[in-house]
């Protein structure tokens, strides 16, 4: 939802820069620029017609680059990734969880995806690929493949000595860590406030929650957010047919596909595609929309006739 006070911000910023580029200020650009939050970022390049945003994009700080594509939509995201080089990409998505570059990956061309693949190092590009062998639109496909996994038959003084040792590897949004046996097989969750508040010596299996089922990998993406739902989840695992451990789905991945459906229901009701692009060359636009152009027009002198 934008509230009215960061309509007009976001409207006053494509102003300034637009001004700044017509004056070619481009130290006025680049320090507006920097006081940005990538989604501030990714909302301008939306707000600014498509030759302006490859003007725009080579003064956004390389650090940022990754995060700002992100929180792009699909067509400016792709039109921004279609001048990249396969190294640019890789080095741009070098911080980024794996399941957010596994999504920008999935906007590129399969040509491309196997050529940034190989700019990577190898622990990558089989972690991405793990998630790439599953449909978008499906809980492998949403899935990050970095968890924090425990056994059972541990006990916690254990358990956060392995956490500390992690330090900061541990993966962004733990809430909590994943029981399986010596298979791999996926047994249950333990949260984390349970793991710290337990005493020393207890088993992880005498904490574990036993009844937080894991979620399929071929799961549909509308079945996951019916999920997290109807049980308040703000984290699941994910599982392939035989209960063995792939990755988990966060809150975070969830809210990307309401905000997807939003998006397609809001153009839908306007003739678009949520894969429009709003400042695209109008003759490109109008022969996409020829067709829903056309029912719109016959209805309304059919209207007309019947008046």
């Amino acid at each position: 939802m934008s509230y009215p006070e960061n309509s007009n911000r976001n409207l006053d910023l494509v102003r300034s820069v637009q001004r700044a580029f017509e004056a070619n200020e481009l130290g006025e650009i680049r320090e507006q620029l920097a006081l940005l939050h990538p989604s501030e970022l990714a909302d301008l390049l939306e707000s600014l017609p498509a030759s302006m945003r490859e003007e725009l994009w080579v003064h956004i700080e390389s650090k940022a680059e990754g995060d700002v594509l992100v929180h792009a939509s699909d067509p400016v995201r792709t039109g921004i990734l279609e001048g990249m080089r396969p190294d640019e990409v890789a080095a741009a998505t070098a911080s980024l969880e794996i399941d957010d570059v596994a999504d920008i990956l999935q906007a590129l061309p399969q040509e491309m995806v196997g050529e940034v693949l190989r700019s990577m190092d190898s622990q990558n590009r089989q972690r991405i690929s793990a998630i790439l062998d599953y449909p978008e639109d499906s809980a492998g496909g949403l899935m990050n493949v970095d968890t924090v996994a425990v056994r059972a038959d541990v006990d916690v003084d254990v358990v956060l000595r392995y956490l500390r040792l992690l330090g900061e590897n541990v993966p962004q949004r733990t809430d909590s860590l994943i029981v399986v046996d010596r298979q791999n097989v996926y047994l249950g969750l333990l949260p984390l406030a349970t793991l710290l508040t337990a005493p020393a010596e207890t088993l992880i299996g005498a904490l574990m929650y036993l009844d937080a089922d894991a979620i399929r990998a071929q799961t549909a993406a509308n079945d996951v957010v019916t999920i997290f739902e109807q049980r308040d989840l703000l984290s699941a695992a994910v599982v392939d047919d035989d209960g063995h451990l792939l990755g988990r789905i966060t809150i975070d991945d969830v809210v990307d596909v309401l905000r997807e459906q939003n998006a397609h229901a809001v153009m839908s009701a306007a003739g678009l595609d949520e894969n429009d692009d709003l400042f695209a060359p109008v003759l490109g636009a109008a022969k996409r929309r020829a067709t829903w152009l056309a029912v719109n027009l016959a209805t309304a002198f059919l209207a007309a006739g019947v008046i």
